[in-house]
């Protein structure tokens, strides 16, 4: 690609904080699963805002919903009954088989709430120094009981001390949550994410989410799974726990919900549903009208439009071609690993690549890398086999030639 064709460095603002390492890119609109920054260049969406653009940008059913919704209110406090939050709340708890909802506005604040409802579990049953199990390479939020749950120390550096009362275990290692809790009686949950995003697309074995349902009900845990990331229909359920045959206690939902929309949710079932009552948790925009139209609307369209059943589809189509494409990358090692389900896949290669966000933006494709290594592809749920074919035709060539040294 020659320079006349490269995105035009967008200079940062003196005035914004400097807490985000940004590609050299403004976008300025966008359709269906395509993008435009500010200088016309065109790129095909293969993150979706980070799994939060479910139904991709300018929706023909979503945009003018949100427009009538504008129309009539945005916002009104819950010093007064929100009607569309029974709709929504409605709607998760027959999707998830769960009993009540606590609606919010971030996956952070939704991971928080479930935090606190652990805690209150373990108040109420006279313990006074509750204990939750959290994993190696989480990601659950920045806030400080959130960072504190989250297990990647780079970025926890800088901002102890942590809050107590978290024990640390690997993943899917039924031993390793037996001995870490032995006879520890302060115990009162395990948390997780169904599909670690943050940590680099590690999926939760079906049977480990089993045996770990099974132990928390034997000794009266909570079973608390972040579906943040890998909920609202990304793995072809409505919830990637669904794949395992079972139901958790709490379930913190945001990202995909919305559609764009900021929206968050905790999902309880009986066992957590009324630990909560007036006064022990709030939020000012939590559940206002706007956010609440977006999520009932993107679940309709989401229905309507076999979504799931898309991202089960094109996701096959995805990691097959993937699989295909690098097979002799895969079969030398340079690429450790193809994981995920659905349209939430990660390639892990042998050595950090973020060289390849710019590479990929470059040549029209955005992406994401998490996990220092691991190429990570989160694409609306609406696209196409044949998006993900040019996603495959632009992505795979850069891999190549990025693991054979040269540059791209």
């Amino acid at each position: 690609m020659n320079a006349a064709t490269k995105p035009e460095i967008t200079a940062a603002s003196p005035h914004v904080m400097n807490t985000y390492g940004r590609l050299p890119i403004a976008l300025s609109h966008g359709q269906g699963c395509e993008v435009w920054d500010v200088n016309g260049r065109r790129y095909l969406d293969a993150l979706a805002g980070i799994a939060v653009n479910t139904l991709g940008h300018n929706h023909p059913k979503l945009v003018p919903a949100l427009q009538d919704q504008l129309s009539k209110l945005i916002h009104t406090s819950n010093y007064y009954h929100v009607p569309q939050q029974e709709t929504l709340a409605a709607q998760l708890v027959e999707l998830s088989g769960m009993t009540n909802v606590f609606f919010c506005s971030t996956g952070l604040e939704a991971n928080e709430a479930a935090i606190k409802l652990a805690r209150k579990f373990g108040h109420n049953k006279g313990i006074e120094r509750p204990q939750i199990v959290v994993y190696e390479n989480a990601f659950h939020g920045r806030s400080i009981a959130t960072l504190s749950a989250t297990g990647n120390p780079k970025v926890q550096a800088g901002f102890g001390p942590l809050v107590e009362g978290f024990i640390r275990i690997p993943l899917n290692d039924m031993d390793a949550l037996r001995k870490a809790t032995e006879g520890n009686p302060d115990v009162v949950a395990v948390f997780f994410e169904a599909i670690q995003g943050e940590g680099g697309i590690r999926p939760m074995q079906a049977e480990y989410l089993q045996q770990v349902r099974k132990l928390c009900d034997e000794r009266d845990w909570l079973l608390m799974i972040d579906e943040v990331q890998c909920g609202m229909g990304r793995t072809g359920k409505w919830f990637a726990h669904q794949w395992a045959g079972i139901q958790p206690d709490v379930m913190p939902l945001a990202k995909g919900l919305g559609s764009g929309v900021p929206i968050g949710a905790v999902v309880a079932g009986p066992r957590a549903a009324q630990l909560f009552g007036p006064g022990n948790h709030g939020t000012t925009f939590g559940g206002n009208p706007l956010a609440m139209r977006a999520g009932v609307e993107t679940l309709r369209i989401m229905q309507e439009d076999g979504l799931l059943e898309n991202a089960t589809r094109v996701g096959k189509h995805l990691h097959d071609a993937l699989a295909r494409e690098l097979a002799q990358e895969i079969a030398s090692g340079a690429v450790r690993d193809l994981r995920g389900m659905g349209l939430m896949i990660g390639l892990e290669l042998d050595r950090p690549c973020g060289a390849l966000l710019n590479s990929c933006a470059e040549h029209g494709l955005l992406i994401s890398v998490t996990a220092d290594s691991v190429v990570r592809l989160l694409p609306p749920l609406i696209m196409t086999t044949a998006q993900a074919d040019e996603v495959i035709a632009i992505l795979c060539p850069l891999i190549k030639t990025f693991l054979a040294g040269n540059p791209t």
